[in-house]
């Protein structure tokens, strides 16, 4: 004899539909199911919130805000929805709804208006592109957005000083000292750097003398940063993981640079010229030091 469900329970049943269809890669499919669910039972927060989930991770911020919103009404104490309602916000740039939302969630906003300006501290991103991903140390300016204070490889298509938008989940943890900190994965690029990134091999000097090079790029409008001793290759379970202690996986090690390098030199700077003037008053300063390979790896983004 079949079983009639209720309301709840035909809503309910739609809801879970949707996970299933949601992690098979059907996220069309998992949105029409929510709908369902909603329509059947509009004022449960669950339907409404997961299909904020997908329009989040789509990068769809009035679609994602709006279904946020209604499970926020439905329940004003929803955690989850109402720091994904502060991401769509930050994200269109409607800063009253992003304060309340942050507001509403906990977090002692200050009174204002326009962008929130909330420093939270050095954080670490995951930045990702076509050709990597990559995990960098940010300022996060408010609990969505972060400014980048590492210089990313090419490969990950971001440079030092842009400002991204990111996530709120944790996924993944570094050490800074000894506390550990969440890793939150970028969402999408809100502004880009006018510092574009170039590559130098050098070779003649100790690390020492590199640092010294890397101290003059910072006081120089610039930053840079010797990717030899700075940068780590994990696996992705490490990568979102914790890195340290018992749980670390042996990835292996490049073979390691004598003590004169050479030294693989990561430089941000918003104007070549500018860049090859100080590595050539530095090199004349250091007659040892060989420069090799200055390149220009990845250029600025275009002022519009």
């Amino acid at each position: 004899m079949p079983i009639r469900l209720g309301k709840a329970g035909k809503a309910t049943a739609f809801n879970e539909l949707g996970r299933e269809r949601d992690d098979a890669g059907d996220q069309d499919g998992a949105l029409a199911a929510y709908a369902q669910a909603s329509t059947i039972h509009p004022y449960w927060a669950a339907p409404w919130y997961n299909a904020g989930l997908i329009h989040k991770y789509r990068g769809d911020w009035a679609a994602s805000l709006q279904a946020n919103e209604r499970a926020v009404q439905c329940e004003p104490r929803h955690e989850g929805a109402l720091w994904n309602l502060g991401i769509a916000a930050t994200a269109l740039g409607d800063w009253p709804t992003a304060r309340r939302a942050w507001r509403q969630y906990g977090i002692g906003i200050p009174e204002g208006e326009g962008p929130v300006d909330y420093f939270v501290g050095l954080t670490p991103i995951r930045v990702h592109g076509d050709e990597g991903t990559e995990v960098v140390w940010a300022d996060r300016i408010d609990p969505a957005r972060a400014i980048l204070r590492n210089v990313p490889t090419p490969a990950c298509g971001h440079r030092y000083g842009d400002l991204v938008l990111h996530d709120g989940a944790p996924n993944g943890y570094r050490l800074r000292g000894e506390r550990e900190v969440p890793v939150f994965d970028a969402l999408e690029l809100i502004a880009p750097s006018a510092h574009a990134t170039y590559e130098v091999s050098v070779e003649g000097v100790s690390s020492e003398d590199i640092e010294a090079l890397v101290q003059r790029f910072k006081a120089a409008d610039g930053f840079a940063e010797n990717w030899t001793d700075s940068m780590e290759m994990l696996c992705r379970a490490c990568s979102e993981g914790r890195p340290f202690g018992e749980g670390r996986h042996n990835h292996g090690a490049d073979e390691a640079p004598g003590t004169l390098g050479p030294w693989r030199l990561g430089i941000a700077s918003r104007e070549e010229a500018a860049a090859r003037d100080l590595l050539d008053t530095w090199q004349q300063e250091n007659p040892e030091a060989r420069l090799h390979d200055f390149r220009c790896v990845l250029p600025a983004t275009p002022c519009s």
